[in-house]
C-alpha cells in the first residue's frame, strides 16, 4: 500500500509557522494540492509568491476560522482552485496559560474555541463536501481523511494550562466520536498527539523559560526535542491510502516522554 499523497487535495489550518507550516511545505513537496490557512495573511504570503499562486500546486487563504462564514469561503476556494477535497489538516492551535482558581479567566473559553470547535465546525462541513464526491466512487473506496493535531497536555494534568489540556483532550475524543460517525462514508479520522516537539508555541517558551530545554531532554525517553517535519510524517502517513484501515486513533509522537510520570515541565 502507498504512502504517496501525489495528486490529492489537502486543506492545511494554523499554516502560517511552527508544525502548521511544516506539515504544509511537506505535502506541497509530495505533490499534494495545498490550501493553505492562517489568519496571518503576511506569512502566508512570504510562503507563496505571487507568480506560483495561479500556476502552483499552493494556495493561500487568510481568514479567522471562528467564524462560520469563513468555513464556507474556504471550501469555495479551494474548490475553485483544485476541484476536489481530499484531506484535510487541522492544525490551528493555540497555548494560553490558565489560572485554574481565577473565575474571571477566560481562557479555558478561549482555548475550547480555537483549539476545539473551529476545528469541529470545519471538519464537519468538509466532511460533508467529501460525501458529496464519494457518490461517484467504486464500493469501499476512500472517500478522504482528516488529521487533527492534539497534544500530549490530553492526557498530562497541570493546572497551570487547564484550558489547554481540556480542549486537547476533548480534541481526542472528537476524532474518535467523528470517526464513528464518518466510517460508514468511508472517510478516516484520526489525530497526532504531540509534545517534545518545536512547534511555535515552545520555541517562544524556551525563550522566555531558562534552562526548559534540559528539563525537557531530561524527561524524554529519547532525550531531545523532536523536529516539526516528524509530526509532517506522521500526518502524510495517516493521510495517505497506506493507513486505509486506520481511523479513530491518537497517534503520540513525543520520544517517550508520557512513559514517564508527570513532570512539571510545560506539555506543548
Amino acid at each position: 500500500m502507498s504512502f504517496s499523497i501525489s495528486g490529492k487535495t489537502a486543506i492545511v489550518t494554523g499554516a502560517a509557522n511552527g508544525v502548521g507550516l511544516a506539515i504544509a511545505r511537506h505535502f506541497i513537496a509530495q505533490g499534494a494540492n495545498v490550501m493553505m490557512i492562517d489568519r496571518d495573511e503576511d506569512s502566508l504570503r512570504a510562503e507563496v509568491p505571487d507568480d506560483e499562486e495561479d500556476t502552483g500546486n499552493s494556495r493561500i487563504f487568510a481568514c479567522d476560522l471562528r467564524e462560520k462564514l469563513s468555513h464556507s469561503n474556504l471550501i469555495n476556494a479551494t474548490l475553485d482552485a483544485f476541484d476536489r477535497i481530499d484531506i484535510l489538516i487541522n492544525a490551528s492551535r493555540q497555548v494560553l496559560p490558565t489560572d485554574a482558581l481565577n473565575v474571571d479567566d477566560d481562557s479555558v473559553e478561549i482555548m475550547l474555541q480555537q483549539n476545539l470547535l473551529s476545528s469541529l465546525k470545519l471538519s464537519q462541513q468538509v466532511a460533508r463536501k467529501m460525501i458529496e464526491q464519494a457518490e461517484d466512487a467504486e464500493p469501499g473506496e476512500l472517500a478522504g481523511s482528516i488529521v487533527n493535531l492534539s497534544s500530549i497536555a490530553g492526557q498530562r494534568s497541570r493546572p497551570g494550562l487547564m484550558g489547554f489540556s481540556i480542549a486537547n483532550a476533548a480534541m481526542d475524543q472528537m476524532t474518535r466520536t467523528m470517526a464513528l460517525a464518518l466510517a460508514p462514508h468511508h472517510i478516516r479520522v484520526n489525530a497526532i498527539a504531540f509534545g517534545s516537539v518545536m512547534s511555535a508555541s515552545l520555541k517562544q517558551a524556551l525563550k522566555e523559560t531558562d534552562g526548559l530545554r534540559e528539563d525537557i531532554t531530561k524527561h524524554t525517553p529519547l532525550g531531545r526535542i523532536g523536529n516539526s517535519g516528524e509530526v509532517a510524517d506522521a500526518a502524510q502517513f495517516l493521510s495517505s491510502d497506506g493507513a486505509g484501515f486506520m481511523t479513530g486513533q491518537v497517534m503520540t509522537i513525543d520520544g517517550g516522554r508520557t512513559l514517564l510520570d508527570p513532570v512539571e515541565t510545560a506539555a506543548h
